[in-house]
């Protein structure tokens, strides 16, 4: 793939502009300069408002009309191709110049001091407080992640620095496309089973990605786990490992979580103690996150009191157990899980903050093949919770339809604990089943990657 010179580029159309990875990279290009407009559906997302507030024009509805005759270049979301998109059509048929979303982050990561955050989870959360930690070092990095930074009310960062992190996705093998100065490992379950068909395949997409960090970087990895160390295995760099467990270079201990749902925690890096850290998030699965971002901060020699004070400042992203609001005293909750062990930890972690409250998890599937593959896997992953509702699968841009649906899901729960999951189609219904029976005794886990935030929304509205 050439290296595209943006410089030379006035005009740019969208195809899929308020995807949540794309509009980071139409606010990066929009201070660049660029005149940029776009199109995608009618549904509402986060990306609406920051869209709007960047003074974005853009049509819901795809039509070839729409695309400008004097644009000069056409990004569009991987969701969009010749088959399912008119504008796509007509973008080919014009012969104009392409570029996928993860093809122009590639070219804006590859020209830095690219750090790449990939895994199966924690993705967000550990790219997010990366930036805002380099941000804070006073490094003004380039960011691209994938859900909004709340400190940020967006999710890029256009700074200007030498270093430029990304929050890289492995579905549709997007790693092929980045060349990494450092990495960071967090996790690895086999995910996006309609992409790859085994465990060892994903494993494969890691380690042909961490062989590409130069034997003067390094690659960041959790420690405790046999997976990411099969994949470290594959670096030609130096590697860190980070984690719980004693033989990690970097070592969580002296966990305190505080009454104000804020934890406490110390970090021996090697021989050296970095001593107390704070951080607003819960749950040992972003003290992971936090000990990945300080073994990269240490890596780069920045002043560890700056990183101390990002960290304990950085409030998360949305959709990452994101507090909504109230309905009738009970407490509101969105989370963007959606793979059977990110409901498991959080779900934990939920317990672990309201022990005494009765713990609603709505769930809403997304992916018929991840909803297919991991059928049992996803019906023993609501331990935490006093009752599941399942609403219909959410099939996403890539597929329509499956070989198993929600009430499949529902009839597994219940085999195994009766009576505590109920299948509910829609959000509407969820919203009206819901109303009337929750009060100060309940949290509401509103869980997936489709729009079930809506149902919380929705409650916090009535």
């Amino acid at each position: 793939m050439n290296m595209l010179d943006l410089a030379k580029v006035k005009k740019v159309y969208v195809i899929g502009i308020k995807g949540s990875g794309v509009v980071a990279v139409v606010q990066i290009l929009n201070s660049m300069g660029i005149e940029v407009t776009g199109s995608d559906t009618h549904e509402k997302f986060f990306t609406d408002a920051v869209l709007q507030k960047l003074g974005i024009k853009y049509s819901e509805g795809f039509s070839a009309k729409n695309i400008p005759s004097d644009v000069e270049l056409i990004v569009y979301s991987t969701a969009y191709n010749a088959e399912n998109n008119e504008e796509f059509r007509e973008c080919v048929k014009r012969g104009l110049p392409m570029r996928s979303y993860p093809e122009i982050v590639a070219d804006f990561f590859n020209r830095k001091y690219g750090i790449a955050v990939c895994g199966t989870h924690g993705k967000t959360t550990t790219s997010a407080m990366l930036s805002v930690v380099l941000q804070e070092a006073g490094l003004n990095p380039g960011a691209v992640i994938g859900s909004k930074v709340i400190e940020w009310g967006s999710n890029a960062l256009s700074g200007q620095g030498e270093f430029f992190v990304i929050e890289a996705d492995e579905f549709q093998n997007k790693l092929r496309l980045y060349e990494p100065k450092a990495a960071i490992l967090t996790s690895a379950d086999w995910d996006h089973p309609d992409f790859y068909k085994n465990f060892s395949d994903y494993k494969k997409a890691f380690s042909d990605f961490v062989v590409k960090i130069p034997k003067t970087g390094f690659l960041v990895v959790w420690g405790d786990s046999v997976a990411t160390n099969e994949i470290a295995c594959s670096a030609k760099c130096a590697v860190i490992k980070y984690g719980f467990q004693e033989d990690n270079d970097v070592v969580i201990s002296n966990r305190q979580p505080t009454t104000d749902n804020r934890q406490l925690f110390s970090i021996k890096y090697s021989d050296s103690d970095l001593g107390e850290f704070e951080t607003q998030l819960i749950g040992n699965h972003n003290l992971l996150n936090a000990a990945a971002v300080i073994a990269v901060c240490q890596k780069l020699n920045l002043d560890m009191e700056k990183v101390r004070a990002g960290i304990r400042q950085f409030k998360g992203t949305s959709r990452r157990f994101e507090y909504i609001g109230q309905k009738n005293g009970a407490i509101l909750i969105d989370d963007y899980g959606h793979h059977p062990e990110e409901l498991r930890v959080t779900l934990k972690a939920t317990r672990e903050i309201y022990p005494d409250k009765n713990i609603i998890a709505v769930f809403h599937p997304h992916s018929f093949s991840r909803t297919e593959t991991f059928l049992q896997d996803f019906a023993q992953s609501f331990d935490a919770a006093d009752k599941v509702i399942v609403l219909d699968i959410y099939g996403s841009a890539r597929e329509n339809t499956g070989n198993v649906n929600s009430k499949d899901l529902v009839d597994i729960i219940n085999k195994y604990d009766r009576e505590k999951a109920e299948y509910i189609p829609t959000i509407a219904e969820a919203v009206e089943y819901l109303k009337d029976k929750i009060d100060g005794n309940e949290v509401v886990l509103c869980i997936g990657a489709g729009n079930v935030f809506e149902v919380a929304e929705k409650l916090k509205e009535q």
